[in-house]
């Protein structure tokens, strides 16, 4: 694979349907070193668990294409902005990542390598093939190491901002479907929204904001079904507000 900080998948077109997954990928570049663990990379502080392969299956549908993050949120968190102190991270759910303490200098070479082009690509993407609706696709963890003892049950949380109308048609369609959903929960996108900010809200393009639990997302049954459900939540939300797909 080369160093490009996104893959895609499928072919993404006009008037179709696009997932963007910022936190798809755990992959830290060998001349990258975080002084931390390798069993920390599996976890959910470096990576959103399961959008990769839940991406993959809804990608086998030709209306929708996938542009994914190739590196783990560790090295560079894409969906911040470029100069949030959170963009490279030096601790996440009380872990710390000792080795991101980076000078000015430095971050900002891991910013030109990594966030940069990826939002530059994904700008260039939307422009010569604007989807009729982004579906924005992450995950969270049941539990936070550093708040064990605050509930997260939602089975799918919405999250949006200014542009609110998509979300609420695919909230009651989501509960029909029979999951569990939290409405601007695990937390809300009026706080943690910069990809869909930049390159959805300023754009005027419709999308929703679906974060996955993990414990659901991270079995080959769990996944089967984001997928079927979201795919069917697109082709629903995309008819009720008149979209051409």
């Amino acid at each position: 694979m080369s160093d490009a900080p996104f893959e895609i998948l499928g072919s993404p077109s006009k008037g179709g349907f696009l997932i963007i997954g910022d936190h798809a990928s755990n992959r830290v570049p060998n001349d990258i070193n975080l002084g931390i663990d390798r069993a920390s990379l599996e976890a959910h502080v470096a990576w959103d668990i399961g959008v990769a392969p839940v991406a993959r299956l809804i990608a086998k549908d030709d209306k929708f294409a996938a542009f994914l993050g190739g590196y783990s949120r560790l090295v560079v968190d894409l969906n911040r902005d470029a100069h949030d102190p959170a963009a490279i991270p030096v601790e996440s759910d009380g872990m710390p990542i000792p080795d991101n303490a980076l000078s000015p200098m430095e971050k900002e070479i891991r910013l030109e390598r990594f966030h940069k082009p990826y939002h530059e690509h994904l700008q260039q993407l939307l422009a010569s093939h604007r989807p009729a609706l982004i579906l924005s696709l992450h995950s969270f963890t049941p539990a936070l190491d550093s708040k064990p003892n605050e509930a997260r049950p939602w089975e799918v949380g919405v999250l949006y901002n200014e542009q609110e109308t998509p979300s609420k048609i695919a909230i009651p369609f989501l509960e029909d479907a029979g999951y569990l959903v939290g409405d601007q929960l695990p937390y809300s996108g009026k706080v943690l929204n910069a990809t869909m900010n930049r390159h959805a809200e300023a754009n005027k393009i419709p999308y929703i904001g679906i974060e996955m639990r993990q414990d659901l997302s991270a079995s080959l049954e769990g996944q089967a079904r984001y997928a079927r459900v979201l795919i069917n939540m697109c082709n629903f939300v995309s008819e009720h507000l008149g979209l051409i797909t």
